[in-house]
């Protein structure tokens, strides 16, 4: 799932104030474990315990739940540059590997919210970023698990997630796709 050209430049979000983009068919239910049935909850849940061998189940669907809220905020500010945690993104996974529950839910979002991962990087880390995430998850209408959304040498799990969604010098961060951010959006447009 990478984009083979570096995403376009962009605003760094920084001292602006996002204008929430069409929001699609979905309220803001204030509570992100509602975006998913019983049974498409579980199936993701299953997919971030079965990758993460040990993890207990509480930890778990906090991480699914973190990662619906995030998916829900980028979906929302497809504008501003957010980004996931380690453990939030491996929620974020799991969600994208069941491709059926993902499209619909990022349809009833608004939005795809694509995924362009790279390598971590604790060079790259913008403390800004998370900082910013927790404040559009938070307008989004949720309230962020302050757990899951430490700085990376905080982390409160060991996660199976191997990838960082950290700001490019000079541009956009790897998660792009909807003229800017490090989430996206837009149609797809024939990326992957």
């Amino acid at each position: 799932m990478t984009s083979p050209t570096p995403p376009p430049p962009c605003s760094t979000g920084k001292g602006e104030t996002p204008t929430p983009a069409h929001t699609g068919t979905i309220a803001r239910p204030g509570n992100a474990r509602a975006l998913l049935t019983d049974a498409q909850f579980s199936g993701v849940l299953a997919t971030v315990l079965d990758n993460n061998p040990g993890m207990d189940l509480t930890m778990g669907s906090r991480i699914v739940v973190e990662a619906l809220k995030f998916v829900a905020a980028a979906s929302r500010f497809p504008t501003v540059r957010i980004a996931p945690t380690r453990e939030v993104d491996e929620g974020w996974h799991a969600l994208i590997l069941h491709t059926h529950l993902y499209q619909s839910l990022t349809t009833r979002l608004g939005r795809m919210v694509h995924h362009f991962p790279e390598r971590p990087d604790p060079s790259r880390h913008d403390p800004d970023v998370l900082t910013r995430t927790v404040a559009l998850i938070e307008q989004a209408g949720y309230t962020p698990d302050p757990e899951l959304w430490l700085a990376p040498a905080k982390a409160l799990v060991s996660v199976a997630a191997n990838c960082s969604h950290t700001p490019v010098p000079g541009g956009c961060g790897p998660i792009n796709p909807g003229g800017c951010a490090t989430h996206g959006g837009g149609d797809g447009g024939g990326e992957e």
